[in-house]
């Protein structure tokens, strides 16, 4: 049986909340980092970040990036991206929000956001559109 997953399979496990790891490659080994992110089925992913970081420059240089979302617990899963940089915009503070509260839960998440809200306006959201797509579900193995 293949441990691949269908496209609604793999939107909806990278809907889900999972810290996703952003790759960019710099001429070197690509520089890894762990990220939150928005999806919705269909659509791009979204990150955000503050102006003037590297992760920034670097996405900008290279206009593509890889970007992963996994399970850490059985049934094992992953999805995997490689995306072109479909633009950029200035955060939006109302949807930072909603990730603080999906990533820490209502009460973290709001203090959290409160910590940083006000420095948002620097922050800007790179939306990455997925064109090449690879999966794993453990769990699959066990159908």
């Amino acid at each position: 049986m293949s441990t691949r997953m269908s496209v609604s399979e793999r939107e909806e496990f990278l809907a889900g909340t999972h810290i996703g790891v952003l790759s960019v490659a710099d001429g070197r080994a690509p520089l890894l980092v762990p990220i939150w992110y928005g999806y919705a089925p269909g659509g791009d992913i979204r990150i955000s970040t503050p102006s003037g970081t590297r992760k920034l420059e670097l996405i900008r240089d290279a206009g593509h990036v890889g970007f992963a979302a996994q399970q850490e617990a059985m049934p094992y899963k992953y999805v995997s991206i490689d995306g072109v940089v479909a633009g950029y915009e200035p955060t939006d503070p109302g949807e930072y929000r909603e990730w603080s509260i999906r990533y820490l839960g209502p009460e973290q998440g709001e203090r959290f956001f409160a910590s940083i809200q006000d420095g948002l306006g620097d922050w800007v959201t790179i939306r990455i559109r997925p064109e090449r797509w690879r999966t794993f579900d453990f769990g699959k193995e066990f159908a």
